[in-house]
């Protein structure tokens, strides 16, 4: 099974879409460099849902599918989905929007609270970790799963009792013109990055 992550936001049609496939082209860029060979989907799967129903069904909002378009990344068969915890249990790292989403998500499945961070709050995390502690990088489905899981491990240990800062939360660009769409993306791109360059690092660790 490929390592699962759960992008979670409001309604499922601006940040949560973002971040799911801004992270798939961020992965396979990374990829296409360090290991052309390899298939994404084997070793990752981005996927999104909201903690309200109102636009289950739905495509994306526009401006949200015109920046993962803008940066070369593909909308093709996004629908909006609502919450479930059966969703929450399949992932293996939860990147909510806000604090209050991931206290959705800790009320709806207690158990995964280790797993859940707002993506901000975890784009701070990574950097303070000790990468070289990880199992070694690979594009193997065992090598990576196994590197994504103690990453997470880490990331929560690394957390402890802290909390996010408002900081960390993702403005809610829904209604807003495609600047605020822009700088959003902007945000979930930097974060992502981080995250991708913690898993698939450019250069190989030494021996």
């Amino acid at each position: 099974m490929p390592f699962t992550v759960l992008h979670v936001c409001m309604g499922n049609i601006c940040r949560s879409p973002m971040a799911e496939r801004l992270l798939v082209l961020a992965a396979a860029q990374r990829l296409a460099k360090t290991a052309p060979e390899a298939e994404l989907g084997d070793l990752l799967r981005s996927a999104s849902a909201g903690t309200g129903g109102w636009h289950e069904g739905e495509e994306m909002n526009p401006p949200a599918a015109r920046q993962i378009t803008l940066r070369g990344g593909s909308t093709d068969g996004f629908t909006a989905r609502k919450l479930t915890s059966a969703q929450l249990d399949d992932a293996d790292l939860i990147l909510t929007a806000t604090a209050d989403q991931s206290d959705y998500v800790h009320a709806l499945v207690p158990g995964a609270a280790a797993r859940t961070f707002v993506l901000g709050h975890l784009a701070r995390l990574l950097r303070e970790l000790d990468l070289s502690a990880l199992p070694p990088a690979g594009a193997d489905a065992a090598a990576f799963a196994a590197r994504a899981a103690a990453l997470v491990a880490a990331a929560d240990r690394r957390r402890g009792e802290t909390e996010p800062v408002p900081g960390d939360d993702l403005d809610d660009p829904w209604g807003r013109g495609d600047q605020t769409f822009q700088r959003i993306a902007d945000d979930i791109d930097e974060s992502l990055y981080a995250l991708v360059d913690a898993l698939l690092p450019t250069a190989p660790r030494p021996a």
